[in-house]
């Protein structure tokens, strides 16, 4: 349906316009005031923290940004589109991780929501009794099963990656109502320190309720870092064992594993490939439920600069380095990243390629953000069931010339045939310097977007209004009036996706940049500022 039926069903279902959105179905501001200027209608979904103090079991290292939310995900329910199942990081800490994962669920399309918890970690019911008896967790990704299953997988772990006496897992819980309730998780590994387990993501097979597919990278020292992977082939009543599917090297480590599934049940895991001076996006096939797999496809090289405040110089942890993927219609796989090639390493716009052939050979990237003069960063691209594409992402534009704040806007840009794209304003101005500092100004290495039929569902990370470091997670429905669009400086403006230009090479200073982000990048992963 298209995005103004989309919200006529909301308000026949009792939802509300934006401004706010409560947990149990209520309805409540942002702490600190209203959020900053936004063009269409939003929701916030998450809520304040209500955790005990030394909830987590452990001496306390690093600084713990209370009230804080970072790297949403959300997934619609196949069965009942209205029911929507959304999940972040809460009170986010400096050097890594969570103190808890934020859970919630919606049944009126996204204006109110119900929150809940799942024992991820002690601070949300992890114990000696169970999987999640881990300090902290961090980077949540759901997934919903045809029969409208809800899988979540958390990374939890205990002490700083590799150092004595730390631990990691892969956890996953099942929900069967929706996202009210959580099961007790299931661990599909645990490590002590000699091994990290990192960046995962899971997805239930669209063709075959039985099958849901997990991935992650797993760092076993200072440099290695293959993909491991599991599989159930019940529901989630059992698990295979978590195993190595592509390892490239002791000098070399994979990141941002992600699992599409084609037409034909071809499932593909694409995930960027960090050697020690060079990173790719890289894909590999399985057409027999990942028993077996291809060698790597090569996608595209990545040369992400890295975002820093133009005024001050301080960094923003965005997704450099990082790739996102959705699959159109017909099997048409598309991946976006965030790369400088198109200013010739001045700054880092949104690239997308594609792939018609199920991965085995790809386009030319194109740039696809609006505004190709200012910094763009932390894309995620989504493909709707008609084939319209949409990518959100952050920018600059509006920042001033003070270094008193760091002013960002966020996205959505669309398009019907990867050309031609319009671009909609969803928030801001707001100042990312309230973001939590995690090695750089944290929003997240990733956001959240998914769709109805006819109508986009951004769910995203923005600072709070006032003077404290606050963020929450807000989701938005797309469907802005024109004159809202003007306000915002971008009246539905449309624009051509262009390739980079012929001849344009990067200095050797931005040369040099684009290394340097990509040894911070495998030093972020290893919890090392």
């Amino acid at each position: 349906m298209a995005g103004g039926a989309y919200l006529a069903l909301l308000a026949a279902c009792g939802g509300g316009g934006g401004g706010g959105g409560g947990g149990g179905g209520g309805s409540m501001p942002p702490p600190g005031g209203p959020p900053p200027f936004t063009s269409v209608a939003q929701v916030r979904v998450s809520q304040p923290a209500t955790f005990s103090p030394g909830c987590d079991g452990v001496p306390a290292t690093g600084t713990l940004y209370t009230d804080t939310a970072a790297e949403p995900s959300l997934a619609v329910n196949p069965t009942s589109p209205v029911n929507l199942i959304s999940a972040w990081q809460r009170n986010r800490w400096s050097d890594g991780g969570a103190q808890g994962l934020g859970l919630a669920a919606s049944f009126d399309g996204g204006m109110t929501w119900t929150t809940s918890n799942a024992a991820f970690s002690r601070c949300t019911g992890g114990n000696s009794g169970n999987a999640g008896n881990y300090a902290r967790a961090t980077d949540v990704w759901l997934t919903v099963s045809p029969t409208g299953v809800v899988y979540a997988l958390s990374l939890s772990f205990t002490g700083a990656a590799l150092l004595a006496g730390s631990s990691s897992a892969m956890l996953v819980a099942q929900s069967h109502d929706g996202g009210l309730t959580w099961s007790v998780p299931t661990a599909l590994i645990q490590d002590s320190s000699t091994a990290f387990n990192d960046k995962g993501s899971i997805s239930a097979d669209s063709t075959d309720a039985n099958y849901v597919y997990a991935v992650w990278d797993r760092l076993t020292g200072q440099t290695g870092g293959p993909s491991y992977f599991a599989v159930t082939a019940n529901a989630g009543s059992t698990w295979q064992a978590a195993r190595s599917i592509y390892d490239p090297g002791a000098q070399s480590q994979t990141l941002g594993n992600q699992m599409v599934v084609l037409p034909g049940d071809v499932v593909l895991d694409v995930f960027t490939e960090l050697g020690a001076t060079s990173a790719l996006a890289r894909v590999i096939r399985s057409t027999d439920h990942g028993a077996t797999w291809s060698a790597p496809v090569t996608v595209s090289d990545l040369q992400p600069l890295g975002t820093t405040d133009p005024n001050t110089g301080a960094v923003v942890r965005d997704g450099s380095d990082l790739v996102s993927v959705s699959v159109g219609p017909g099997g048409i796989i598309y991946v976006a990243w965030q790369d400088s090639r198109f200013s010739g390493g001045r700054r880092d716009g949104i690239a997308m390629t594609h792939s018609a052939d199920g991965g085995l050979s790809w386009s030319v990237p194109v740039q696809v953000n609006a505004d190709p003069n200012v910094q763009a960063f932390t894309p995620t691209i989504h493909v709707r069931a008609d084939g319209v594409i949409g990518v959100t992402y952050y920018d600059l534009r509006n920042d001033s010339a003070s270094p008193a704040s760091l002013l960002t806007d966020c996205w959505l840009v669309t398009s019907s045939d990867g050309v031609t794209f319009r671009e909609s304003h969803l928030s801001g101005p707001f100042d990312l310097d309230l973001a939590p500092d995690s090695q750089g100004l944290f929003l997240g290495d990733y956001e959240a977007l998914a769709s109805t039929a006819g109508a986009f569902l951004p769910f995203y990370v923005q600072t709070d209004a006032g003077t404290q470091v606050r963020s929450d997670a807000f989701i938005d429905f797309p469907a802005p009036s024109a004159a809202a669009q003007a306000r915002a400086g971008a009246a539905g403006a449309t624009f051509q996706a262009q390739a980079a230009p012929a001849g344009i090479t990067p200095t050797p200073g931005a040369r040099q940049r684009v290394v340097e982000r990509i040894r911070l990048t495998r030093a972020q992963r290893r919890h090392r500022p």
